[in-house]
């Protein structure tokens, strides 16, 4: 079981960005995909999650209305798309096998994105 974020980068407040979790090793419409994120000094926390079985979402509150998350089965891909990127966004972003962090056992490797001017 594999789980790889891409995609983040440097962008300007107000900018968008979309990460991309590609799994393998496993059947992804049999489980919940969550994306995390952890800043400088704070607790990884969740920012979106998906149910790949029936598609419900889920978003903080921080994030709700800002970040659309969405899956491609035949892909094997849950991406998240970012808009109006705050500089308070800036952290490492992961996706994970579960939408609460209690609950993960499979952790990607994150991807830096970086909101500033």
């Amino acid at each position: 079981v594999q789980l790889q974020a891409s995609g983040g980068g440097l962008v300007q407040p107000g900018g968008s960005l979309g990460l991309s979790c590609q799994a393998s090793g496993f059947p992804l419409d049999e489980y919940t995909i969550g994306w995390f994120r952890q800043a400088p000094g704070k607790e990884r926390e969740v920012v979106s999650c998906i149910s790949t079985r029936d598609g419900n979402t889920h978003y903080s509150e921080s994030v709700k209305g800002r970040f659309t998350i969405s899956r491609d089965d035949a892909k094997k891909t849950v991406y998240l798309r970012m808009n109006s990127l705050k500089p308070e966004d800036t952290a490492v972003y992961y996706c994970a096998d579960a939408c609460r962090y209690t609950l993960v056992q499979t952790w990607g490797k994150g991807t830096q994105v970086t909101v500033s001017s």
